[in-house]
This record gives structure tokens, C-alpha cells and sequence, in this order.
């Protein structure tokens, strides 16, 4: 399935079907990543249910603390 994530267009696997598992794919923990998908910031608790779909655009921020 080809998406645009960050600006990159994206070949990922067809089994991603919500947004934890596309966040699984990358290694990511949603704890710590915003995502942002076609222009709409999905909550963290929606990742479970969220779909995503071949020609989604998807931003993924991930926040590092620091001091």
C-alpha cells in the first residue's frame, strides 16, 4: 500500500490496517508520536480503530524530551 509519510512517498504492507499497526511497522511508540492524518490529528486513543487507507497523508511527529 503506498502512502505519503512526512513528505516521503511510502510502499508499507498491506496488513497495516490502523494507525498502531503502521506506528508497529516503524518501530514507533505511540506514547510519544502525534500523528497526523489527512490534515486531522488523531487521538492517541483512536490509533486502535483508526484506518488507513492507500493514498493517506500521514504526519508523524515524535517527541523527545530534553533538558
Amino acid at each position: 500500500m503506498k502512502m505519503t509519510i512526512n513528505g516521503d512517498s511510502v510502499e508499507v504492507p498491506d496488513s497495516i490496517e490502523v494507525i498502531t499497526d503502521l506506528l508497529h511497522h516503524f518501530g514507533l511508540d505511540q506514547k510519544v508520536v502525534m500523528v497526523e492524518l489527512n490534515n486531522l490529528v488523531i487521538d492517541r486513543k483512536k490509533h486502535d480503530i483508526q484506518t488507513v487507507e492507500p493514498g493517506d497523508v500521514i504526519e508523524l511527529v515524535q517527541f523527545v524530551g530534553g533538558g
